[in-house]
């Protein structure tokens, strides 16, 4: 069965659209020029998302792979005002995802008892999958930036001058607008790269919030209607062309010990978070990482993450920021 996907497309004239792709081919839609835009008029009509793109749709097709190779596609959600769009995730909410966490935090560690890491991930274990009504253990959760450090399919994963590493995280990421009442609507779901320090953090837990103030990059693909519930996918590092690293990765909640309800509900129940017409990416986390089989990148490597049903890949090569020194001015 064909998964229905949107995307945003730029044109070289810089024109802006939306593509609906699904088991007819994939077509641009009229009358929007971003999903923002589609979901908001989804809302105000009172439709889905997909009601809203099939009554928009055209006879325009359009070869995905080909926008993709050209440059074309954009991340499956952004927002005009980077300012309302949130990047944050919860972690150790996977099934093996305390594995390699553990063992960095038990490095730092002088006793027997488990490390914080472990006992998180074991109360999700135990309450992350609540009976319907009730609410389940609280994850981990962590914030990354606002729509700044967001980029899209093909653009560079840039850390900064003072980073001791760029690792790769390959997850899910649920994409959210908050209605005019304060309701999150889930939009869909996107294949992502949830880029982070794991060196900074090897080194002292408490600096984990650290770690993860850095860019993340969306696939161009937006999954929308019900989330599969196992996806499996391959996550891997290509260096000058070649295969440097790889490995299966899986979610969806088959693979989790969390549900999704419960991420979500830990996340909005702050007020905070519910403000009309914010954006919301919400990364879900993963237990694949390169840097658990002690894998070092370096500037021009290639982060590559695929998974079905989503057809394309997610594709980022690595660079590093010149040094920005900065210096604090009383006024």
């Amino acid at each position: 069965m064909t998964s229905t996907r949107l995307l945003q497309h730029r044109g070289v004239d810089g024109r802006r659209r939306v593509i609906l792709s699904d088991a007819d081919g994939s077509r641009f839609l009229n009358g929007v020029d971003s999903t923002l835009a589609l979901a908001r008029a989804a809302i105000a009509d009172g439709v889905t998302l997909l009601g809203a793109a099939r009554a928009r749709a055209t006879d325009d097709r359009i070869d995905l792979d080909a926008a993709l190779a050209d440059g074309h596609l954009l991340p499956a959600i952004d927002h005009d005002d980077t300012a309302r769009l949130t990047l944050a995730g919860t972690g150790l909410t996977h099934l093996g995802s305390a594995e390699g966490r553990d063992a960095m935090h038990k490095a730092a560690a002088s006793s027997d008892t488990p490390t914080d890491s472990m006992r998180m991930f074991l109360e999700g274990v135990e309450g992350g999958k609540p009976a319907a009504g009730t609410v389940g253990q609280q994850p981990e959760w962590f914030y990354k930036g606002d729509g700044l450090a967001l980029v899209g399919p093909g653009q560079p994963l840039t850390s900064p001058s003072f980073a001791q590493d760029g690792g790769e995280e390959p997850e899910l990421a649920g994409i959210y607008l908050i209605g005019d009442d304060g309701t999150p609507f889930r939009l869909g779901v996107a294949l992502a790269n949830e880029f982070s320090d794991h060196v900074t953090e090897r080194h002292n837990y408490l600096w984990l919030a650290h770690s993860k103030l850095r860019q993340a990059a969306l696939g161009a693909e937006l999954l929308i209607g019900d989330v599969p519930r196992d996806i499996r996918g391959t996550s891997r590092i290509l260096r000058d062309g070649q295969t440097l690293w790889e490995k299966p990765f899986l979610t969806g909640e088959d693979n989790m010990s969390h549900t999704l309800a419960n991420l979500e509900h830990h996340h909005f129940k702050y007020a905070g978070f519910r403000r009309p017409g914010d954006v919301h990416v919400h990364f879900f986390g993963t237990a694949t990482l390169s840097f658990s089989d002690q894998v070092r990148t370096q500037p021009g490597d290639v982060f590559e993450i695929e998974a079905a049903p989503f057809t394309l890949p997610l594709r980022n090569p690595l660079a590093v920021a010149g040094d920005a020194p900065v210096a604090v001015r009383v006024l």
